[in-house]
Formats: C-alpha cells, sequence, structure tokens
C-alpha cells in the first residue's frame, strides 16, 4: 500500500510544462531574455574567446599555430611570472589584512553618535573616490626622490639612507603599493562592515550589559558573531580586487615589480608571439578569482545553515 502511495505521489509531482505554467508561463523567461542576451555578448563570449586564444601561437597571424597549453607551461616557468605572482599574493594579504583591521575599527567608531556622525561618515569615503590611477599618481609625487615628503620623513627618521626612496626596490614597492591601498580602500571596507553593525539589535548590547558584560566581552560575544557574514561578504569583495591590481604597480614599480595584471599587460603588449602568454595571465587570474569565489561562497553557506 505505501509502495502505491508513493508511486501515487511520484506521478502527480509536476514536470517541466507545469512547472513553467505555474510561474507564469513563459512570459518571465521572455522578460529576461534581453538580458541574458547581453550577458552572453558581453562576458560569456569574450570569456570563450580569451580562452581560445590562450592555446594559440601568435594569434595575429594569417594561420595562428594550436598549442594547446603550452603558452600556460612557458608562463609558469617564467621567473618574471613567479615573481608576480609573489608579489601579488604579499600584497593581497597585506592590504586586506590591514584595510580589515582599520576598517573595522572605523565602523566601529562611526556606528557610535555623535555630533557631525553623517559629515564623519561621508568624509571618510574620499579616498575611495578617487580613480586608482589618480591616488598612485598622487602617492607617487609623495614618495618621489627631490620633493616627496613621505621620503623626507622616512629619511629624516632614518629608516631610508640619504638619496634612496621606497621605489627603488622590490620590497619598497609592495610597501608604497600596500599604504596606498590601504588608504584608498579602507573607506570601502569600514562602508561595508558599518552596514552590518547597524544590523545588530540595540536589545542584545542592554541586555549583555544588565548581566555585566564588558565591553569587550560584548564585542567578542555579540559584534564579531553578528559580523560574520557581513565581513565574509566584504573580504570575498577584497579579495577579488586585490589579485588584479595593475594600476599601482603600474606606476610604482613599472616594469621592475610586476603585478600578474601588469605581467599580463607586459606580455599582450611586448610582442605579437607573447600576446597569447598574456591572455594565458589572465585567464590565471580569473581562475584564483573563481577558486576564491567557491571557497567563500561554501564558508556562507555553510555559515547560513548554522544559523538557520
Amino acid at each position: 500500500m505505501a509502495v502505491k502511495e508513493a508511486k501515487v505521489e511520484k506521478s502527480a509531482s509536476p514536470g517541466l510544462m507545469d512547472r513553467i505554467r505555474m510561474n507564469g508561463g513563459f512570459l518571465p523567461y521572455i522578460l529576461i531574455l534581453p538580458t541574458l542576451l547581453l550577458i552572453l555578448v558581453i562576458a560569456v563570449y569574450p570569456m570563450l574567446d580569451s580562452i581560445r586564444l590562450s592555446m594559440l601561437h601568435n594569434p595575429f597571424a594569417a594561420r595562428p599555430k594550436f598549442v594547446g597549453l603550452q603558452n600556460y607551461i612557458t608562463v609558469f616557468q617564467d621567473p618574471v611570472f613567479r615573481q608576480a605572482m609573489g608579489t601579488t599574493m604579499i600584497y593581497t594579504v597585506l592590504s586586506v589584512a590591514l584595510e580589515s583591521i582599520f576598517g573595522l575599527l572605523i565602523a566601529l567608531l562611526i556606528n557610535k553618535s555623535f555630533p557631525g556622525r553623517g559629515l564623519v561618515r561621508a568624509a571618510i569615503l574620499v579616498p575611495w573616490a578617487f580613480p586608482t590611477i589618480v591616488s598612485a599618481q598622487m602617492w607617487f609625487l609623495m614618495y618621489g626622490d627631490q620633493t616627496g615628503i613621505l621620503t623626507y620623513i622616512l629619511r629624516s627618521l632614518h629608516l631610508l639612507a640619504e638619496g634612496d626612496t621606497l621605489l627603488n626596490s622590490v620590497s619598497g614597492v609592495i610597501t608604497a603599493s600596500v599604504i596606498t591601498d590601504v588608504w584608498k580602500t579602507t573607506p570601502f571596507m569600514a562602508l561595508l562592515l558599518l552596514a552590518g553593525l547597524q544590523v545588530i539589535p540595540a536589545d542584545l548590547y542592554e541586555a549583555a550589559s544588565v548581566d555585566g558584560a564588558t565591553r569587550w566581552q560584548q564585542f567578542t560575544r555579540i559584534t564579531l558573531p553578528m559580523l560574520k557574514n557581513p565581513f565574509l561578504i566584504a573580504l570575498l569583495f577584497r579579495l577579488l580586487d586585490a589579485i588584479r591590481v595593475f594600476d599601482l604597480f603600474y606606476v610604482f614599480g613599472k616594469q621592475m615589480v610586476p603585478s600578474l595584471a601588469s605581467f599580463a599587460n607586459i606580455r599582450m603588449f611586448g610582442s605579437n608571439t607573447e600576446f597569447s602568454q598574456g591572455v594565458a595571465t589572465s585567464i590565471l587570474i580569473f581562475i584564483i578569482g573563481i577558486i576564491i569565489s567557491i571557497i567563500f561562497g561554501s564558508m556562507l553557506r555553510s555559515m547560513l545553515k548554522e544559523q538557520g
């Protein structure tokens, strides 16, 4: 009897056409069709074509030769690529870590009520409003040899030798890039974390105060756990943005200290025979971004399941 009931339930389950009719017929699919076509044209097709180009030798030739994964192998064997990979990873870890710490501190400060809070919130977003290339040029002047104020301060503190600048070494270029990026992008982290702080019910803090919890206990047991989801989302955005950094290293490092993106730019515009290697490097950056998205997506899903 139970088997028959199960068969009846299975046969009664709606099919594809039934589900389409229940959800409004074909009209919703027709309405989103232009958007899907636009995404295919401006996103999917260029990505697939880039994969094709990365497997050719000199794609500008009349009859380009298919070489498969040879361009990827050549790129991995290039010591400049390995340097660019290491530089990008160090830059990403340092900048995102510092921006997370400073962004959280700023978000905690501007979440409090005080006179002029609206003005302060608007003012901290000013660095983020600058295009990255503009910020890089501004800081490049401050790192300069002759008129750079930061170079003068570092020499006065004996952190730099006379006549030396941060931009004369690999570690100095990375440090300069991290400082500039932290100045520019910390407001973005603060804004995302502030949005997370504002949805935490004030009743939780009031109840904790009544129970005798200290400020530190409230921070570690209420604020941080409630900020996990916004914090992960903010980290995801910043990591995806940091691994494709180009402007800062293009201005500060030129070709001496390339990032992955600037290495791809050098290869693509160096010669026709290296163009595919630059495209292959861009595909690798894309793959790293997908891996980061999958990891953080799985972490977010697991956290939502625990909360649900």
